[in-house]
């Protein structure tokens, strides 16, 4: 690309924020406790963190209450009727976010399951995706099916994948490559893996308790494998946002 059209494309499309899209049903306490998990220790190193969510005019249960939160992070709540307005409630989060952002953060968005299937409308925010999945063998096959449309309709997709809730980190990692494997062989290529969270009861406490581990118990094994996956999740956010 030339020098004028480089200028010209930064004129004409302000800075955002990288958005990276999380299927949250509107019952999934324990995805939406990661989720939220995640984006504080994002913030927690350094970079700013933003939680999107999809919830119903009556509210949810699920989420913190929106505004400012721990360690810099937000949460905002939007109501949106299908990925499109989703989509685009996000990405004026990330342009307005962009402006605090001088060490790189990321808009995480927490999608219904339901609208992972990809659209025309709303598209740009299966681009970067994170699903996160036990390793249960069902659970599995479902992540591989929300998966694999969004490899086969766009080859830039980046689609991840983080195993929770495993008894030990050899079962999260055979769950990991098998998924990986399976989609290998039918798609030609694969899901990234972002790192994998032990089961611990500290996730659980802190669920009940509504107060982050990373804050509560910072060194207990949940809160350091949240800390390694925002890590990988952070240096993915900086790489994409100087593409």
């Amino acid at each position: 690309m030339s020098a004028g059209a480089s200028t010209l494309r930064e004129l004409s499309l302000p800075a955002a924020l990288p958005t990276l899209a999380l299927p949250v049903g509107d019952r999934d306490v324990v995805r939406a406790a990661l989720a939220w998990n995640l984006t504080v220790e994002i913030a927690r190193l350094g970079g700013c963190a933003t939680l999107v969510t999809c919830i119903g005019p009556e509210g949810s249960a699920l989420w913190p209450h929106a505004g400012r939160g721990p360690v810099g992070t937000e949460v905002v709540h939007t109501v949106a009727g299908g990925l499109g307005e989703l989509y685009r409630s996000a990405l004026d989060v990330a342009v307005a976010r962009s402006l605090d952002a001088g060490d790189g953060g990321v808009v995480l968005v927490c999608v219904p399951p339901a609208w992972l299937r990809p659209p025309r409308d709303g598209k740009g925010l299966l681009r970067w995706v994170l699903l996160l999945s036990t390793a249960d063998r069902r659970e599995l096959m479902e992540t591989y099916a929300i998966a694999k449309p969004l490899l086969a309709a766009d080859p830039d997709a980046r689609v991840g994948v983080t195993i929770h809730g495993a008894r030990r980190v050899a079962e999260a990692e055979r769950a990991f490559h098998h998924l990986a494997g399976v989609a290998a062989r039918h798609l030609g290529r694969a899901p990234i893996s972002y790192g994998l969270l032990v089961d611990d009861l500290h996730v659980y406490r802190a669920i009940v308790a509504r107060r982050p581990i990373g804050i509560e118990h910072p060194q207990a094994p949940a809160a350091r494998a949240l800390r390694d996956v925002a890590r990988l999740v952070l240096e993915d956010a900086r790489k994409i946002a100087v593409a």
